[in-house]
């Protein structure tokens, strides 16, 4: 199992390895891990798509891409606007300046600045929240969240590049996110899915994210489908190739979503709540079969959740939760009115003892969310902690297993708390 700090979706991606999937088509990780950065040769110069985590990884790729060829960078491409696949851009743009060559233009989807300028808002809100979903924590990531430098043309449906000997086809590709491209080459019949494409079950409803449309994200593959690529080139993991190998990557992904939907929405009618469809819904067991439905990264409870939220609110229907009183004003009075605190421990130590973990932080949460000190209070948190990273241990899911450990001591460990 990947420890907190490993993301499952590097293995098998080429671990940085600058490789050629096709002629004069180079793919190379933008960081072990973070995705597959492509560089493509037409008469005219080169097409970058990604740039690299920051300027450090975007020098090591820009040795690698002129290791193969001396041609003038004429575009760099933004495949979907989040952060870390294009913080190296600038480095790009310093190289072109160091050859004495003209400035490559910056091309992305036009949602796409609407985003950088909603990050550069939130800034210190994404540090926290980077922190949490990679395990490593807020000061980790002080400073690397820049910087955003916002496109130089931005197209809508579709836009052509490249030339007459390469054709270079951009599109729209809402997934992931709603300012994702993807990059067709039709005489290789060469796909770079970006987002969209993932070695891993789609991350819809990722905890700490905005809200993403499963629905979307089917229509995407479906189309990727009618490309009929043969070569398949995915943000994360190896390159698939064959026709109906990707269509059969691609259409199951698709099916997917679109049962989670269908089984989702048949609960709502019958008035289920969140945990009740949770609890009630089994999924496929040959998902398991398939090494890019593996819930590594995104979590068919993830899916349910986002879809269950795209229609009902943030309501959980209990009247007490409509408006609430503050929540270290709730823990005070939920410790007081506990009359044998030392028999919440013991439950909770019970249950963890029989494998109910997720029970026991239920039950310890009575005395581990209360803003006082006692021994009692103390001790819930601990062992809230300690059965937070047996889980963490066990989980299939990159992002779960961080929160679970990021988040144990959470609010005792925000720095207002």
């Amino acid at each position: 199992m990947s420890d907190a700090h490993e993301n499952p979706l590097a293995g098998g991606s080429g671990a940085l390895e600058f490789r050629e999937v096709a002629d004069r088509v180079w793919v190379r990780d933008l960081l072990p891990g973070q995705g597959n950065g492509m560089t493509i040769e037409t008469a005219d110069g080169l097409i970058q798509v990604d740039t690299g985590f920051n300027d450090g990884i975007a020098q090591e790729i820009i040795a690698d891409v002129r290791e193969v060829t001396d041609h003038v960078v004429t575009d760099i491409v933004y495949s979907h606007g989040h952060v870390f696949y294009n913080f190296g851009v600038t480095a790009w743009l310093d190289h072109a300046v160091e050859r004495g060559e003209p400035r490559p233009r910056i091309i992305a989807q036009e949602n796409l600045p609407a985003r950088y300028a909603r990050y550069r808002e939130t800034l210190e809100f994404q540090t926290l929240l980077v922190g949490w979903q990679s395990g490593f924590g807020k000061a980790a990531w002080e400073g690397q969240l820049q910087p955003f430098v916002d496109p130089d043309i931005v197209y809508r449906d579709h836009l052509s590049i490249g030339d007459a000997t390469r054709p270079v086809e951009l599109s729209w590709a809402p997934a992931e996110t709603d300012d994702a491209t993807a990059v067709w080459l039709p005489k290789e019949r060469l796909l770079y899915g970006g987002a969209a494409t993932i070695m891993s079950i789609p991350n819809v409803g990722t905890p700490l994210r905005t809200q993403r449309d499963p629905m979307r994200w089917a229509a995407t593959l479906e189309q990727y489908i009618a490309l009929g690529p043969e070569i398949l080139v995915r943000e994360f993991g190896p390159e698939v190739y064959g026709r109906d190998e990707i269509a059969h990557v691609l259409a199951s992904t698709a099916d997917a979503l679109r049962w989670l939907r269908a089984e989702t929405v048949k609960r709502l009618n019958l008035g289920y709540e969140i945990e009740e469809i949770l609890a009630d819904i089994e999924y496929p067991q040959e998902w398991a079969d398939l090494a890019w439905m593996a819930p590594t990264y995104g979590h068919p409870d993830y899916i349910v959740r986002d879809i269950y939220r795209s229609e009902t609110g943030w309501w959980d229907r209990n009247i007490t939760h409509l408006h609430p009183a503050p929540p270290k004003s709730i823990a005070a009075a939920i410790r007081s009115a506990i009359a044998d605190p030392g028999h919440v421990l013991e439950t909770a130590k019970e249950l963890r003892a029989r494998g109910d973990d997720q029970l026991a932080l239920h039950v310890l949460d009575l005395l581990a969310l209360d803003a006082g000190e006692s021994p009692e209070v103390q001790e819930a948190r601990s062992l809230k902690a300690a059965i937070a990273e047996e889980i963490a241990a066990e989980t299939t899911s990159y992002i779960s297993a961080n929160l679970y450990r990021s988040m144990a001591g959470y609010p005792h460990d925000r720095a207002d708390a």
